[in-house]
């Protein structure tokens, strides 16, 4: 499924010392006009209004969770349009591909889940009116993608050894290799359109985004069909022209943000503004986000955990596995988007000091997500096989599958509250919280249970599927109550700079 930043990543060290007080508040600041781009009443609500969420709140959802799921999809179909192009070479291309797209975001899902994790900072700062906030944390989010961007490439950088520690056959280890040294090349702009990315959908501004995803879309299938197969009189680079084709894209993808956004984004980047390389608010920031980044990486991790289990039973269960897990996470990228929208709305709340604002949201977010999860996990209940046959042909294989979506179904609910419940906690800048969930829904209860049901108790791969769901049920169970918790005590804005100082 997705990380919110980076499409299709999910699946699918937290910096200590004197940094450990990441988050600090301040009284709330006097109340300031509301910006033009909000809705009027949404923006005058008091911090003593009612705690349910009414018709406005779900209309200022529903307004930002529609084009971040757009902006999801298109992401995705980035990378189904490189598997599709390089599955019509051969199935060792196909292979090599797949396996270097998931080593590549398995080492790129930690910088990338650290940048999502400073997004508080950037929505608060909108609510606050706090305009030179808002450049500071915009312009430390680029010195912090820069900063990433060397350990990412020196840890793709040995990808055949590692393949070969890993086991991976000899035969699309070079291919892979080539591929990932490649993708090197696409890492800048890949980490700046995250931070860009977060700066926009905190300011509610969506369109620059989509319009950056539709042209870099036609970019990668244009030079797909060019690079892999040699048309227009080019070389026919094969799985090697696929990596040329999404490193140009990524670099598309950030120029044509940049323009389309350039008039939002110019007051925030024409100047440098004061104290953007301060190492203290920096590193503040990474305890911010490392734990969405390590959060991240323990999800992606399980997944795939669970997928080489499959792999040791047979070819059709591991195709099995991945028509399943495939349908779960395209359903996913909609409460994905509504996680995203109510993370952004709660910092927007909590910046303009409206606590009661900041639940609503949250609230609303949880309800809509588990509403619309409900409806896709009814679907995969009742008509598994016909979505199996959406995929593949061979009647073993969607007999196997239709096992399997029906559990995909019931995580469906818990999946999406999962996802709700993170982005309304980031949005409070509670960041810790959904990594020692995923530890303890995945890794300390989910995943033990589903090998011993798997292996010990003869259950087979429905084992291991009865661990994601238990694993995600845990986790849901734990965010939820901790919004609950969360959003009953005192929320004020997260502060990265340090206080100034008191004249004696």
């Amino acid at each position: 499924m997705g990380n919110g930043a980076g499409g299709a990543v999910r699946r699918r060290s937290i910096v200590a010392g004197r940094y450990s007080l990441a988050i600090m508040t301040t009284p709330p600041a006097a109340p300031s006009p509301a910006p033009a781009s909000r809705d009027a009443t949404h923006g005058a609500r008091a911090a003593d209004g009612p705690a349910h969420p009414g018709r406005a709140e779900f209309r200022a959802l529903g307004r930002l969770a529609l084009p971040v799921v757009a902006v999801e999809l298109g992401l995705m179909a980035m990378g189904a349009v490189d598997t599709m192009m390089v599955g019509h070479l051969s199935a060792t291309a196909l292979a090599a591909t797949a396996l270097a797209a998931v080593y590549f975001y398995t080492v790129m899902v930690i910088a990338m889940g650290t940048l999502v994790g400073c997004e508080s900072l950037l929505s608060q700062a909108v609510g606050a009116h706090d305009e030179p906030g808002f450049g500071r944390a915009l312009q430390r989010g680029f010195v912090l993608a820069a900063l990433l961007l060397v350990p990412c490439a020196l840890l793709l950088v040995p990808t055949a050894p590692m393949l070969r520690l890993l086991g991976q056959p000899e035969v699309i280890i070079a291919p892979a290799s080539r591929f990932v040294h490649i993708s090197i090349a696409g890492l800048a702009p890949l980490l700046g359109f995250v931070v860009l990315r977060m700066a926009l959908q905190a300011r509610e501004r969506l369109a620059p985004i989509l319009v950056a995803i539709v042209v870099a879309n036609a970019v990668n299938l244009a030079l797909n069909w060019v690079l892999v197969f040699g048309h227009l009189g080019a070389p026919r680079l094969g799985t090697d022209g696929s990596a040329l084709a999404s490193v140009a894209a990524r670099w598309t993808l950030l120029a044509v943000l940049l323009v389309a956004a350039w008039r939002d984004l110019r007051p925030y980047l024409r100047t440098r503004a004061s104290g953007v390389a301060d190492p203290r608010a920096l590193g503040r920031m990474l305890v911010l986000g490392v734990p969405v980044g390590v959060q991240y990486l323990l999800e992606v991790g399980v997944f795939n955990v669970v997928a080489l289990f499959m792999g040791t039973m047979a070819t059709a269960t591991l195709a099995a596995h991945q028509v399943a897990i495939n349908l779960a996470s395209i359903t996913f990228m909609v409460p994905l988007g509504i996680g995203a929208a109510t993370s952004v709305l709660v910092g927007q709340a909590i910046g303009r000091a409206d606590a009661a604002g900041a639940r609503r949201a949250a609230h609303a977010g949880l309800a809509l997500g588990a509403a619309v999860m409900l409806v896709s996990a009814v679907a995969f209940l009742t008509v598994p096989r016909l979505l199996a046959a959406l995929y593949v042909r061979e009647p073993a294989v969607i007999a196997l599958a239709a096992t399997f979506i029906p559990l995909a179904g019931i995580f469906q609910l818990f999946d999406g509250l999962q996802a709700v419940a993170g982005g309304a906690l980031r949005g409070a800048a509670d960041t810790r919280a959904a990594m020692w969930a995923n530890i303890l829904g995945f890794w300390a209860i989910g995943l033990p249970l589903g090998l011993a049901l798997a292996f010990r108790a003869g259950m087979g791969p429905a084992g291991l599927w009865w661990g994601l769901v238990i694993g995600l049920a845990s986790v849901a169970f734990v965010l939820v109550l901790r919004v609950r918790r969360r959003f009953r005590a005192p929320l004020a804005r997260a502060i990265v700079d340090a206080p100034p100082a008191i004249p004696a």
